[in-house]
């Protein structure tokens, strides 16, 4: 079975350029908007038994919730051992730390390279 990545970003050009990159890699997307599309699409993927995502892809700056707060909410439920890569255009030390502290797995700097997107993907995705 193909593994899956959730995706989040409130850019449509970044959601598809990093969906056309893993789609490529031979992964499976699904993408949300923001914190809370992706906090609706994880409960209705839970409810419904549908395939649960090995990693979360997350920016930082969005709207309505903030990729930050969503580690937190995730990290407190039932997906709180997925890894989740932050994927932003911040690179402060300061925001980092806030990352690390709220839960993520690691953090890159947007633009990206697709060679080294992939490797940290593949660097934290669960294999079985």
């Amino acid at each position: 079975m193909e593994k899956l990545i959730m995706v989040i970003d409130d850019s449509p050009t970044i959601r598809s350029s990093v969906s056309f990159c893993l789609h490529n890699a031979g992964y499976k997307v699904v993408e949300a908007k923001d914190g809370k599309d992706a906090l609706e699409k994880l409960s209705n993927m839970k409810e419904e038994g549908g395939q649960i995502p090995s990693l979360i892809v997350t920016d930082v700056n969005m709207p309505r919730m903030d990729g930050i707060t969503l580690i937190e909410k995730i990290k407190k439920g039932d997906f709180r051992f997925l890894p989740i890569l932050v994927f932003t255009t911040e690179s402060e030390e300061s925001m980092i730390e806030k990352g690390k502290v709220a839960g993520a797995s690691g953090w890159l700097v947007k633009p990206f390279r697709p060679e080294e997107f992939l490797w940290a993907i593949k660097k934290l995705v669960w294999t079985k």
